[in-house]
């Protein structure tokens, strides 16, 4: 919900300064909910939400408030939008229905699983008698009755997960797209080569759709060798050959650098183990000579440190340089 930023009017102060209660609210609907609503919502459990779904630059002309309750069918809401303007709202159905559909938004954010009942009541006190419009929003359509089964039944659905391959073979232009999609999560995708070539053989599609094509699968889908099944593509279909050639060629480059890449971070690995072996070396051989100065010093005979230390007669001899 939208958090209220503007100077409520006198029409807005009054309205929020009654609804707001929940006695007053709770008679509101007793009075104005249709008996087939009311009589599945426990008005006891009334309880006023915070916020307002009313654009700012619209609140000189709406208000509104919303009530949440417990339902028959679980927790619900009670939208009750006040209309105070001169001219009433042609669109005002479609809007009550953006708002319900909000508040089922920030239901939903609240970590709910379910859409709860939203019940939109528009109380309109405009210039105009009788309210002149539907409050059904179906009929803001030209054709109410077609737009009533368009959004009052199943949305249309393509899934392609159970589509047969031997059928999207003829979905013309959008055969290679839907082949594609329906496998690119398989462990390698080269086993649509066959399929594919023919689908781009048939020339449905232009270069720079073929080109689209193959970098999508090249980006989504696995293989385990990009390349050669690529090239394998630009052999079988000639009319776009030169494009999937250049893809197989940059592809190419693309190894031979990550090649170059590798063996030079593993040279570098190398390098730095090498490295940390000689230091390590050095350290011990620095330790021992220390080691035999301190023996020598202390009056033991070269041999017997030779022995004990492990060093050479001419390693002793430089120690005594």
């Amino acid at each position: 919900m939208k958090k209220k930023n503007s100077t409520p009017t006198p029409h807005d102060a009054a309205f929020r300064q009654f609804l707001a209660q929940p006695e007053i609210a709770r008679d509101f609907m007793e009075l104005h909910l249709p008996a087939e609503l009311r009589a599945i919502c426990d008005l006891s459990t009334l309880k006023l939400e915070s916020g307002s779904f009313v654009e700012d630059d619209l609140r000189q002309y709406f208000s509104d408030v919303l009530y949440s309750l417990e339902t028959a069918e679980g927790t619900g809401y009670v939208h009750v939008l006040i209309e105070h303007q001169s001219s009433p709202d042609v669109h005002m159905a479609f809007r009550m229905t953006r708002y319900a559909v909000a508040a089922m938004q920030r239901h939903l954010d609240a970590g709910h699983k379910k859409l709860p009942l939203v019940i939109p009541v528009l109380f309109y006190v405009g210039k105009r008698s009788p309210y002149p419009y539907s409050t059904r929003w179906l009929d803001e359509f030209d054709n109410p009755e077609l737009a009533g089964k368009v959004y009052g039944g199943d949305y249309p659905l393509v899934d392609v997960t159970v589509i047969p391959d031997d059928e999207i073979m003829n979905h013309r232009s959008m055969a290679a797209l839907t082949l594609l999609q329906k496998h690119i999560h398989q462990r390698d995708i080269a086993t649509l080569t066959d399929r594919l070539a023919t689908l781009l053989m048939a020339d449905y599609l232009s270069s720079p759709q073929v080109i689209a094509l193959i970098h999508y699968l090249l980006q989504a889908g696995e293989s385990a060798d990009s390349e050669a099944f690529v090239r394998e593509l630009a052999q079988r279909v000639p009319q776009h050959g030169d494009a999937l050639m250049t893809i197989a060629q940059q592809l190419e480059q693309k190894g031979i650098e990550k090649g170059i890449e590798k063996g030079r971070l593993e040279g570098i690995q190398i390098g730095e183990e090498k490295g940390r072996n000689e230091g390590k070396l050095e350290g011990e051989r620095e330790a021992t000579l220390k080691i035999a100065r301190t023996m020598l010093k202390n009056g033991l005979d070269r041999t017997s440190v030779m022995k004990m230390t492990g060093l050479t007669a001419d390693e002793l001899e430089q120690i005594r340089h």
